[in-house]
Order: C-alpha cells, then structure tokens, then sequence
C-alpha cells in the first residue's frame, strides 16, 4: 500500500458539483492498494501518517503530529501511485489491487484513521474527483507499507 501525504492548510473533494469532504489543517492522503496488501499495511500507513513529526512547532520545526496538533484527514483513493512506469509511454495498473479489495483495505484504512481518534473525510472510491489544497510548507511525504520498518 502506497500514501501519498501532503501537509494542508486545507483541502477538499468535489464529485459531481458536490463537496463530499473537506478539512482545514491535517493531511491529504492518496491512498493507493497493491493486489498483495492486507489489512497489516494500512494498519502500518495508519500508524505512520498519525505518529510522523511533521507539523511544526512555535519554532517552526517538525516536532508535532496529526494527533499531536488535533488535525484531520482527507482521504482518497488514488490507484495511479500503484502505476509502474518503467516500459514504454503508458503505465501499467496490473499491480493495482482489483476494485473490489482495493475498495475493502480503503475503507478499513478510512476506519483504522478514526479509531485512532482522527476526524476523517473522504472521496468516494472509483470516483472521478476534483481534489483541492492548499499545501503547508510545501510539506509532502511518500509512504510505502513495504518498508515495515517502524
């Protein structure tokens, strides 16, 4: 499983004319499955976005979490960060979890975030979206479940 997490000042998701989520300070994450993810990798990428030092303190430095500052969460799926680039001008998805597992570890991603007391928005999975922010610093992260480290 792969997030891409972009600290905000804001952010939001439209679906057809309509906002579905939207956050002030927290973090944006795309959320991307692999066809071999469980529910241990967005257990792991929900520990990781919530515990990372990366909101800053009176000093500016990165000393805070998600938790640590009460922000919240805009999540939304995002299957091209499972997209392999490497042959020719076209990515290939074939690495891409199917929709219906792809949707399953979304949504237990989506409630692992709000057991641990995040205020969580969301995009619909398999919707076409308009995503909107406003990035905080610019402060991105790429977190990878295959990195089981921490």
């Amino acid at each position: 499983m792969i997030a891409l997490l972009q600290r905000v000042s804001q952010a939001s998701v439209i679906i057809d004319g309509t906002t579905t989520g939207t956050i002030d300070k927290g973090l944006l994450i795309l959320l991307g499955v692999f066809q071999n993810d469980d529910v241990t990798d967005a257990e792991y990428l929900v520990r990781k976005s919530t515990e990372m030092r990366i909101f800053g303190d009176e000093d500016n430095k990165m000393n805070f979490s998600l938790k640590d500052i009460g922000g919240a969460a805009l999540v939304v799926s995002q299957f091209t960060l499972c997209g392999n680039t490497r042959k020719g001008r076209r990515p290939s998805f074939i690495q891409a979890a199917k929709p219906e597992k792809g949707k399953e570890l979304y949504e237990v991603f989506i409630r692992k975030l709000q057991e641990k007391e995040i205020l969580v928005q969301s995009g619909r999975f398999g919707a076409m979206m308009n995503v909107t922010l406003t990035n905080d610093g610019p402060v991105t992260f790429i977190l990878d479940s295959k990195e089981l480290t921490s």
